[in-house]
């Protein structure tokens, strides 16, 4: 599996996320703690050193977990979490976008985890006037500016090797990039959803990692476009691989500085992920896939 460089870390492009760990709906303890531990110990057992999370999943029980299982972390295990957001006691998603709250939301991760720094944490913007918030919402240049300040200065403090930037437009990229060294992107992408295409191409062009969240189609949706779209089903079945191993292998296709974080609770979905890494596909193939996302 080939590397690509996140912050101070050099990673493999297939990682793990995190946000499925915690219980339906992102929130509150796992079904399963055993086996969520047992996901964690067996990913880095494979070879993975790039983990997503974010301090409200659970709130707190993906760190918690990722601590239980991996503490005190490898040398080369690359942690990146995000902030911006919080939960309410019900579970909701509401934002936490002021420099005091993503202070406070670094250190949270901080704490949790049982670490003294983390080798990125990504901005997550989100809009509370956007009708859909995993889609990226509008800049505000003053609060934006405000928001990369707290993250710099966290940075200057060693608390974070690298800044990123999740749910943004290219107006985000550009204009955060006037003011400090992107570390990676985290939008969403994939086979259906290339809304992110001149963020994911500005980063390629530049040399930032871009990280798609939902690869798979969005696991809050009840019918999912990639999994269920006709040419990903044939390409498996001819293949002999799974339509998400097909999914995946596309997405990381796409350019050399993708690198994937497909989350499970399974460890044999965790396997069944990583191995798509492994997928070769002919340009024909390629090119059919990309046809028929839209």
């Amino acid at each position: 599996m080939q590397r690509f460089t996140l912050g101070g870390f050099s990673v493999n492009r297939m990682g793990f996320g995190a946000m499925q760990l915690p219980g339906p709906g992102v929130f509150g303890p796992p079904r399963d703690r055993d086996q969520a531990v047992a996901v964690l110990r067996r990913a880095v057992e494979l070879g993975v050193d790039h983990i997503d999370t974010a301090q409200f999943y659970g709130p707190d029980v993906a760190n918690d977990l990722i601590r239980e299982a991996l503490h005190p972390y490898p040398d080369d295990l690359a942690i990146v979490s995000k902030v911006g957001g919080r939960r309410d006691d019900s579970g909701g998603w509401l934002p936490a976008q002021e420099p005091d709250e993503l202070r406070r939301g670094i250190e949270d991760n901080l704490r949790t985890l049982g670490t003294d720094q983390l080798a990125a944490v990504n901005l997550r913007i989100m809009d509370t006037e956007a009708a859909d918030p995993n889609q990226p919402g509008r800049l505000d240049p003053e609060q934006f500016d405000r928001q990369l300040a707290a993250m710099i200065r966290a940075r200057e403090e060693g608390l974070l090797g690298g800044v990123g930037l999740s749910n943004v437009t290219l107006e985000h990229l550009v204009f955060a990039l006037e003011r400090t060294e992107i570390a990676c992107v985290q939008n969403p992408f994939n086979l259906v959803d290339r809304s992110s295409q001149p963020v994911l191409d500005e980063c390629t062009e530049r040399g930032i990692a871009f990280v798609p969240f939902f690869p798979l189609g969005s696991g809050f949706a009840v019918d999912n476009p990639v999994l269920g779209n006709d040419v990903v089903r044939s390409t498996a079945s001819r293949l002999n691989r799974t339509p998400a191993q097909i999914a995946l292998a596309w997405t990381l296709s796409v350019a050399p500085n993708v690198l994937l974080i497909p989350g499970t609770s399974s460890v044999g979905h965790l396997e069944e992920n990583l191995a798509a890494g492994d997928i070769k596909l002919d340009e024909d193939t390629r090119r059919a896939l990309r046809a028929a996302g839209g």
